[in-house]
């Protein structure tokens, strides 16, 4: 499996991750963020596609080897699991953010039964507010969520918090840290840096960080 090193190399060689401490972007909440992440640009990079996809499987191996089923978070994550449970071969599926208002309603796309031991596949863990409305419907359907497999984690309190409190466990294959070191040794940002990055990361309504 590759690194946390690897996959943070190959994410901001791609542009998946911007780093923006002196310009930082406008997060729909309002929130100013020096990072942003869109690891859908994974799927248009087969080379860093294929070190994440099989870093999704292999994490799947490890960690959960009973899982029966990889279900991906709607949208970011649908692709993802595809891909990993056709490494794994695996059943796949995914969970819409809500019901449908028509045909069979279904809020799970794919088959599922009780008992069934499944592992969402999540893009990005930011709140972790996304993947935990994905293991909920799960879980009043029957299955058994092993955990969790996502390509990256901001690391915040928050989502530790809200995943602790859900009892979901979550291995992600690179985190903020990990990326700030690497984009730091890679010369995407300055050295200096790498405190302000963090510091948002620790108190994300906090703007002092852009002062630091």
């Amino acid at each position: 499996m590759a690194t946390k090193q690897e996959i943070a190399a190959g994410l901001l060689s791609i542009k998946a991750v911007f780093l923006r401490p002196n310009d930082p972007f406008t997060w729909a909440s309002g929130i100013k963020s020096p990072i942003y992440c869109d690891n859908r640009l994974t799927l248009s990079f087969p080379n860093v596609r294929e070190i994440i996809e099989q870093g999704l499987a292999d994490t799947v191996q490890e960690f959960y080897p009973e899982a029966a089923a990889l279900m991906g978070t709607s949208t970011a994550g649908i692709a993802h699991a595809a891909i990993a449970a056709y490494k794994l071969g695996l059943p796949m599926g995914y969970v819409r953010g809500s019901a449908k208002d028509h045909g069979r309603k279904n809020q799970i796309e794919g088959y599922i039964e009780p008992g069934m031991k499944v592992v969402v596949i999540e893009d990005l863990i930011s709140t972790g507010g996304s993947v935990i409305d994905c293991v909920n419907p799960l879980r009043e359907a029957g299955a058994e969520v092993l955990g969790i497999a996502s390509i990256f984690t901001y690391g915040m309190s928050k989502s530790r918090e809200r995943l602790d409190a859900e009892k979901v466990i979550n291995h992600s294959l690179c985190d903020l840290d990990t990326l700030v070191d690497v984009a730091v040794e890679k010369g995407y940002i300055e050295p200096a840096d790498k405190a302000r990055l963090l510091a948002f990361r620790d108190n994300p309504q906090d703007e002092s960080w852009m002062t630091l």
